[in-house]
């Protein structure tokens, strides 16, 4: 096996734009219902930017006069790009799922520079927020998103989007058409794109690379693309061959060793963890096949670029929304490219490296890792939607705010009416701290834990783990069940009072017992667990202050001598790890070794 190393040939301008693209460097994961153990449809989602505040976006439904113009606001830079016309009724949104459990969420890759609309009206996270509150299903969301970008211009760069609802799942990959200005109008405004749904049992990964390559053309039922999408690409001179063979990725998104590396090689690691390590899926001429996934491992280390990835994946066993959560959580472990077994981990094994990616030494050029788990993610998310389950029961946002390894989700009904006051917008930004904020919290413990990973981030870990086992797999099963039985007590009443006019039952009005239960459980559950986290940090200061750690009995009280009860009972040094002390012995041993007499 190779080693974790770039080869002095590797073109600098690959390296570079690894490092660039890593500002908006986000992960999804798409996991249809028959792959999933319960029967739902799971999106993850990994929001991460060095400018991004973890906080969670919430707009009730509301109607709309005619004639209101909504004003739109780029995502990521706060930059006023002008106002569409309102529609008659928008609905209730909670992060990145609406009340009709619809899910969105979304990785950047750049792609082609010269097709950006400098002039565009709408950018990639207005088109995901203002369809959440205008679609109920992931088809009628894919027609929103190309209606609004064809319409206002596209003001952002390549991007995949992921869209799932209660039944079924796609991936859909866009970008922009350049730009030709005549009288201050942009004549190539809109997109070209290309959507394909997840087949039924399998999962799809993405990760800042474009992922869709060729697709079939008379397919509408699983596949919808754009009029253009292969005409635009001949025009540029960017393919030439026959339709059939025209691959979406090649021509908009061409891979080099810096998105391969630093984004592919993450949706590679969701697979492979999702598959217990066996990537089964079928050609496009409909051949199965199955791989080890390492077959693929000088692909995603950059060193055979001529290799491809496969969409989507047939998992052996049903998956977990807690599997889900925890692969957001990788950071390469058990790979090449495991960061925590090198001795840029320093002396505890830490699995990150500050930025820039890029550094240079002895001449050459080297990259450091780009796991899905990161220091600076704003928010994280499993978007799980149920189609056993009433739209005003079935949808849950498990979310979370900053490093997805120190950080816990909690559940957020969908159809909730409050948005707890840890996660509420306005509490605290990034460059004002909030006591009250989850993400100000969760920073102080994941930055506690950095100095001292190898032993301080298990103690988290298992906190979390606890948390979520406990909700995923108990808590919000009841929850459940209640909700439901208070539910079909609203229908029968309905049903007896109005037998001629089931439209009533379509309202929320009548159902306002389950929402005020499934609030009440969201923001307690949510603000309970904020108090534990704030509890942690404090427990973390004192059990592992300078380096020390003191015992705790099973109950988590400290150990402390007979005579105080301020005093531990005794300390433990953990020291550093042994390829610490091999390299330090090796670079310093003369002057640090110990003299025998």
């Amino acid at each position: 096996m190779r080693k974790s190393i770039i080869a002095g040939s590797i073109v600098a301008a690959a390296v570079t734009a690894l490092a660039a693209g890593d500002a908006l460097a986000c992960t999804n994961v798409i996991v249809t219902k028959g792959a999933s153990r319960d029967g739902s449809t799971l999106v993850s989602y990994a929001a991460d930017s060095h400018s991004l505040f973890g906080e969670l976006y919430y707009h009730p439904a509301k109607d709309w006069a005619p004639g209101t113009m909504l004003k739109v606001y780029d995502w990521d830079t706060n930059r006023y790009l002008g106002e569409i016309p309102q529609v008659a009724h928008t609905y209730q949104t909670v992060g990145n799922m609406n009340e009709y459990q619809l899910i969105i969420t979304e990785t950047t890759w750049g792609g082609r520079p010269e097709l950006e609309d400098k002039k565009g009206g709408i950018d990639y996270g207005s088109l995901i927020y203002i369809t959440l509150q205008r679609a109920k299903t992931a088809r009628e969301a894919i027609d929103i998103i190309v209606d609004l970008a064809n319409t206002y211009g596209y003001a952002s760069e390549g991007e995949t989007f992921s869209i799932a609802d209660k039944n079924e799942a796609w991936i859909m990959e866009l970008i922009g058409k350049g730009m030709n200005i005549r009288n201050g109008v942009n004549l190539q405004k809109g997109i070209v794109w290309v959507a394909r749904r997840v087949p039924e049992g399998a999962i799809c990964a993405h990760a800042n690379q474009a992922r869709i390559g060729t697709f079939p053309l008379d397919d509408p039922e699983n596949c919808l693309y754009a009029p253009d999408v292969v005409e635009l690409a001949r025009e540029k001179g960017w393919f030439d061959g026959e339709d059939k063979d025209f691959s979406f990725k090649k021509a908009y998104c061409p891979v080099d060793f810096g998105t391969v590396r630093g984004c592919d090689a993450r949706a590679w690691s969701a697979y492979n963890i999702l598959t217990n390590g066996w990537f089964s899926f079928y050609t496009e001429d409909g051949d199965p096949v199955t791989k080890d996934a390492f077959a693929y491992i000088d692909y995603v280390m950059g060193y055979n670029l001529e290799m491809d990835l496969p969409l989507f994946v047939y998992p052996r066993t049903h998956i977990t929304v807690k599997q889900v959560a925890d692969v957001m959580r990788d950071h390469f472990e058990g790979t090449p490219m495991d960061m925590s077994q090198d001795i840029g981990a320093g002396g505890n094994a830490l699995p990150y490296r500050w930025r820039p990616m890029e550094w240079e030494a002895m001449g050459r050029k080297y990259i450091n890792e780009r796991a899905i788990a990161t220091q600076q993610t704003g928010f994280w998310m499993v978007g799980q939607a149920r189609n056993y389950v009433p739209d005003v029961v079935g949808g849950i946002l498990w979310f979370g705010t900053d490093d997805a390894a120190t950080s816990y989700l909690t559940p957020i009904y969908t159809s909730t009416t409050e948005v707890p006051e840890c996660f509420r917008v306005g509490n605290g930004d990034l460059l004002h701290y909030s006591p009250k904020s989850s993400f100000w919290i969760n920073n102080r413990i994941s930055n506690a834990c950095y100095k001292m990973y190898n032993v301080m981030a298990p103690t988290v870990r298992a906190r979390a783990d606890a948390f979520e086992y406990d909700q995923m797999f108990r808590k919000t099963h009841s929850v459940d069940s209640m909700a439901v039985v208070m539910y079909n007590e609203v229908v029968i009443k309905l049903q007896k009072k109005i037998s001629s006019n089931r439209d009533v039952m379509v309202s929320r009005k009548p159902f306002s017992k389950v929402t005020k239960y499934v609030t009440k459980y969201t923001v307690e559950t949510a603000q309970d667990q904020f108090k534990k986290w704030v509890a942690l940090e404090e427990e973390l200061l004192v059990k592992y202050i300078d380096g020390n750690v003191k015992p705790q009995d099973e109950n988590g009280n400290f150990l402390h001598t007979e005579y105080s009860t301020g005093q531990p009972a005794s300390i433990e040094w953990p020291g550093y790890t042994d390829l610490w002390k091999e390299t330090v012995a090796a670079e310093a041993g003369e002057v640090l070794k110990v003299v025998e007499e």
